[in-house]
């Protein structure tokens, strides 16, 4: 499906698929409304032969109108399919005056197609409802005029005007205005996310790597306060026009099991027409007539044919990634919904994932009697001074804790590469960093110190030494600390089998080890380069064959490449976390690990189910049916009540919660 957004031409083909689903399950009523007539004609009146015989042509033609279309596509391109051995023992029924059994072929038959047609579409519309998300215009202000524009026509750097409850029409930042939006369309977040304005937009980075504070996704819905969002991203650049592309191409991208079960239709189908040509002439060697042979062929025909087997895989398959998406997950292709059922071991990267990916200042120590409002006061001052993101995450964390703001006190702040730095406060000189920092400049660390600092560097903090007039005043550290639901979905991940669940961090390995002993890991590697990290994946695959990477699809690529399954976190509006993972959770919720993994599963034994149902029905029918035991009106019934089942079966996933 090609993706623009405000495209007729996509709304057109979507109304004629549509139309041709419609008339199609018409068509099959019209072949049964037929069949009945002729029936009744035929056993119940004199009428001359022609009466019924018409009848049942017209059903003929019903019936055997889709079906004769999709099987000549196939046959043009040198293959013969499910259709043809259809078309193939309607025709062989008609030949020797079978004309009721060859149109209650057709008939049930044509109404599986359609039936079939209509709960695969079903899977397909929850898929292209994506499409819907976005407006058609937008609200844009120009000169402090509002005027109001095609989502089309929109351009970077335009500021849109987007009014309480109403759909956003453009990626990106608010730079006017706070709400509450809901990203549940794009992300499956089921609260509101609070948003407010950016304080500049003068050098942004990439839109991936502004503050998820200040975005805004196209398609989400506005809560109850008016914004005006800086455009970013063009429509057809737009997180939902790439996800909504991304999902409707992974039919093209074959499962596992399809690939299996398409090499044995391809053998399988030739075969079939062998027997059932060589059944016509049964009767040189059993004592019956020709008629009787042939009609013995075309319910062996009816009977063998793997419809079931050939809808069983595809219609699980869309019917999973259907659900994924509609709980904010993109899926890429039957492959990775399987392969990702299969997994017992997962790798973690650190930074983002199961951590905030934010430091945070987790302890303030004030030593040798100084106060502590003095000395967050003074490191606030310092501090205030510095862009590095260490300094950034203590000047706010102080304060949001203490209630204090900088007032200027400090100067001629310097940074000391690999040390930490030094300013001036009260014409006096201070010193925050490491303890290599405070030896150089003449300081002695005490034992107290020391102490005090291995304890917190075990733990996985960042420890800094603050000294001022050359005396020791305190020790502040900071850490990237986990997320507040990772030790809750590695707990849920091994409740449904997850064994092995290991973190591959850059970081000290005392920093994953403390990450680690709080959220309930099995195993960390620390100190690893990006290189290092591709072959800790090759050593979990030697050893356990399967494994997902989960990341942010970005830092690691290289080793989410080599791994079975990778898995983006926080994708919406990461360009390349879309394009790279298999499987990308469109929010950073890593609590949605568990339902994805779960949902695999279920799609997996779906699949499994539905391949025993349709194989079961071919290997019971076909020797009853090359025994002469049943008619071809029972072995159609079979036939199609099978295929109506599997899909019925499959389209249980479009509910799948993962407390079923």
């Amino acid at each position: 499906m090609e993706v623009i957004i405000t495209d007729d031409k996509e709304e057109t083909n979507e109304h004629m698929h549509s139309s041709q689903e419609k008339t199609e399950l018409y068509f099959a009523m019209l072949c049964g409304i037929f069949l009945v007539i002729g029936f009744l004609i035929q056993k119940f009146t004199n009428f001359n032969n022609t009466f019924f015989l018409s009848s049942y042509i017209f059903s003929y033609f019903f019936g055997g109108y889709f079906i004769t279309i999709d099987a000549y596509k196939k046959i043009i391109k040198g293959g013969f399919d499910i259709d043809f051995l259809m078309i193939a023992a309607a025709a062989g029924a008609f030949y020797i005056d079978k004309w009721a059994e060859g149109s209650l072929l057709l008939f049930l038959f044509s109404l599986g197609h359609a039936l079939e047609h209509f709960a695969m579409n079903k899977a397909k519309k929850s898929i292209e409802a994506l499409s819907t998300l976005s407006p058609k215009t937008a609200l844009i202000k120009r000169n402090e005029i509002l005027e109001e524009i095609l989502i089309t026509d929109l351009k970077i750097n335009d500021i849109i005007v987007v009014k309480p409850n109403t759909k956003i029409a453009a990626d990106g930042v608010i730079i006017r205005g706070r709400s509450s939006i809901n990203q549940a369309p794009i992300t499956g977040e089921s609260i509101p996310v609070d948003k407010f304005f950016i304080e500049s937009t003068f050098n942004l980075p990439a839109f991936k790597d502004i503050d998820k504070n200040h975005v805004v996704f196209t398609g989400t819905i506005n809560g109850d306060s008016s914004i005006e969002v800086l455009v970013l991203k063009l429509s057809k650049d737009s997180t939902v026009s790439r996800l909504i592309k991304m999902v409707s191409e992974v039919e093209t991208q074959k499962s596992p099991t399809q690939r299996v079960t398409k090499t044995f239709e391809k053998w399988y189908v030739p075969i079939v027409i062998l027997v059932v040509f060589l059944l016509c002439f049964a009767y040189v060697f059993v004592d019956e007539s020709f008629n009787q042979s042939l009609y013995r062929a075309i319910t062996v025909l009816v009977a063998a044919s793997p419809c079931a087997l050939a809808i069983s895989t595809p219609s699980a398959v869309l019917s999973g990634i259907a659900r994924a998406a509609q709980k904010g997950v993109l899926i890429k292709g039957g492959k990775a919904l399987e392969d990702l059922g299969e997994i017992t071991t997962i790798a973690f990267d650190k930074t983002g994932t199961l951590t905030e990916g934010k430091p945070k200042l987790t302890h303030v120590i004030p030593l040798n009697n100084c106060d502590e409002k003095a000395f967050v006061e003074l490191v606030l001052e310092v501090e205030n001074l510095s862009n590095h993101p260490l300094a950034k995450a203590i000047v706010n964390d102080i304060k949001i804790k203490y209630q204090i703001k900088a007032k200027n006190k400090a100067s001629k702040v310097n940074a000391i590469q690999g040390k930490g730095m030094s300013a001036v406060y009260n014409n006096e000189v201070v010193l925050i960093g490491n303890t290599k920092l405070i030896e150089d400049s003449g300081i002695t660390i005490n034992d107290i110190v020391k102490s005090k600092m291995e304890s917190l560097l075990k733990h996985g903090h960042t420890v800094m030494i603050v000294a001022y007039k050359s005396e020791i005043l305190g020790l502040i550290s900071v850490m990237d600390i986990p997320r507040k639901t990772a030790a809750g979905t590695l707990k849920h991940l091994k409740s449904i089998g997850i064994k092995h669940m290991v973190m591959l961090t850059g970081d000290h390995q005392n920093v994953g080890n403390a990450i680690a002993k709080q959220i309930g890991l099995t195993g960390v590697k620390g100190n690893l380069l990006p290189e290092d990290k591709v072959t800790e994946i090759k050593k979990l695959i030697k050893r356990d064959k399967k494994i997902a990477m989960v990341g942010d699809g970005v830092n690691d690529a290289p080793a989410m490449a080599l791994s079975t399954v990778s898995v983006a976190m926080g994708a919406a509006g990461s360009d390349v976390a879309l394009e790279t993972a298999d499987i990308a959770l469109m929010s950073d919720k890593i609590e949605n690990l568990p339902f994805v993994i779960g949902l695999s599963r279920a799609s997996k034994r779906i699949i499994k189910q539905n391949i025993w149902i349709s194989l079961g029905v071919v290997v019971l029918l076909v020797p009853v049916t090359v025994l002469g035991l049943t008619n071809i009106g029972l072995a159609v019934l079979f036939h199609e009540g099978s295929t109506i089942v599997v899909v019925i079966n499959a389209l249980r996933l479009l509910r799948f919660n993962l407390n079923n």
